[in-house]
């Protein structure tokens, strides 16, 4: 019998990194969509079932944050069990079982021994907290006290003003800038009855996507999503559907902070996760900011100018345009010396693109580093689910470094020319004198 510590450590066994990828994928009657890689290498199997247009921008109006309660509370028990009874169930069968819920999607996941009796166990109980959540007043009533809780405490931190006012400006009448309005008041606003709506319509057979990896069997796998997904309707009541985002004039907010340091970010709405130019805008951030000390941002602001301990630019595609952002902290008195050094060094990049050398140290990282993003089981299994909810090819973790690979400094110069311009970033100073 093997235990649930047993269970962790062969979870976290590497993968061999070179070793191709292959992705069994295809979709139930009722449109369920499965991804399976089979692991044969240690007795476990890690499951991830995600729902799209289940996610936080899928939050009715006035009520924050009902798509997180709802996901996070899947796993608080069910009809038959309460939170306590669940959580010893689950150590009982050595299964770790978590929900959850990102910007588009909700997701409930689970790994456990592959032998039979523990895995049925453990599919019976994600399946009762799929079809039968308990919903209990006391445990939401404690979950909605933490989330006003800890939204306060970070209303104390420059770092959250200055990523709360910035979504403002880059989503202000769109649904990926919901978080930023999020409110003690619209927190409270939120009942049991609003999640319990939730659930009925945005949890269906035919958006789910169920990735699988592990020790198992493809005819396995098809069990396991009938079992899991057992008594949820075929069909969600809810679209899954977001609105492209339109482009807003760059605006810049001063906001005061009492402090020393100023925190200041950049940026706009620019990546999708199905960019035509996705990887010459991920290569290129590597060059401006992305790569730690390789970068051109780092070494003008933190080597040269003493600005900063870090400044880094950063990309976050979404099914419609994510943000790319630059951020860092510097003394309130450098705050208008650094912006200019960021202009600087941001339009130098637009003109004139990447140097041979960068480009080369960028796709040596990048493709260096990329098959370490999925050496594990778990690690794997969330590739599986990107993959899945955002319909990209069944090769995509072969084609990411070829791609890369291919990349010219021509190319990324010619794509960030075209989809950049200083002048079109939002500036939010939080600090500012």
């Amino acid at each position: 019998m093997y235990s649930k510590t047993l269970l962790l450590a062969l979870a976290v066994l590497p993968l061999t990194a070179q070793a191709a990828v292959d992705i069994q994928r295809w979709d139930t009657p009722e449109g369920t969509q499965i991804l399976l890689v089979e692991r044969r290498e240690n007795p476990i199997v890690d499951m991830e079932i995600s729902f799209k247009g289940a996610g936080g921008v899928f939050n009715p109006p006035g009520k924050s944050q009902v798509a997180e309660f709802t996901a996070a509370l899947l796993t608080d028990g069910t009809k038959t069990l309460d939170e306590e009874a669940f959580n010893e169930k689950a150590n009982d069968i050595a299964a770790n079982i978590d929900s959850g819920s990102s910007h588009e999607t909700a997701a409930i996941s689970f790994r456990s021994l592959s032998q039979a009796k523990n895995l049925n166990q453990t599919l019976a109980l994600v399946n009762e907290s799929l079809t039968a959540p308990r919903f209990d007043p006391a445990v939401f009533a404690r979950r909605q006290k933490q989330a006003i809780t800890a939204l306060q405490q970070q209303e104390t931190t420059p770092d959250f003003v200055a990523g709360r006012a910035f979504t403002k400006l880059a989503y202000p009448n769109h649904p990926y800038g919901s978080d930023a309005y999020v409110t003690a008041e619209s927190l409270k606003a939120v009942t049991l009855d609003d999640i319990r709506a939730f659930h009925r319509t945005h949890y269906g057979k035919d958006n789910a996507v169920v990735a699988i990896v592990g020790d198992v069997s493809r005819r396995q796998a098809e069990k396991m999503v009938q079992t899991a997904l057992k008594g949820l309707p075929n069909t969600s009541q809810a679209g899954s559907d977001i609105a492209p985002v339109q482009p807003k004039t760059a605006q810049r907010r001063d906001i005061p902070f009492a402090g020393e340091q100023a925190q200041i970010i950049l940026g706009r709405p620019l990546i999708k996760r199905r960019d035509p130019d996705y990887y010459a805008l991920v290569a290129g951030d590597y060059v401006l900011g992305g790569g730690g000390f390789d970068s051109r941002l780092m070494n003008r602001l933190r080597d040269q100018k003493g600005y900063t301990y870090g400044v880094y630019s950063s990309l976050m595609p979404l099914t419609e345009a994510g943000v790319f952002s630059i951020s860092y902290s510097t003394q309130k008195k450098n705050t208008r010396a650094s912006l200019a050094d960021v202009q600087a060094v941001v339009e130098q990049f637009i003109a004139e693109g990447p140097t041979e050398a960068e480009l080369k140290q960028a796709k040596a990282n990048i493709i260096g580093s990329f098959p370490l993003r999925f050496d594990s089981n778990a690690k794997l299994l969330k590739y599986l689910s990107l993959i899945g909810v955002h319909n990209l090819e069944s090769s995509y973790l072969q084609d990411y470094p070829k791609a890369v690979e291919k990349l010219t400094t021509a190319q990324v110069k010619e794509a960030w020319q075209r989809r950049l311009k200083f002048s079109d970033l939002h500036v939010v100073v939080v600090g500012a004198e």
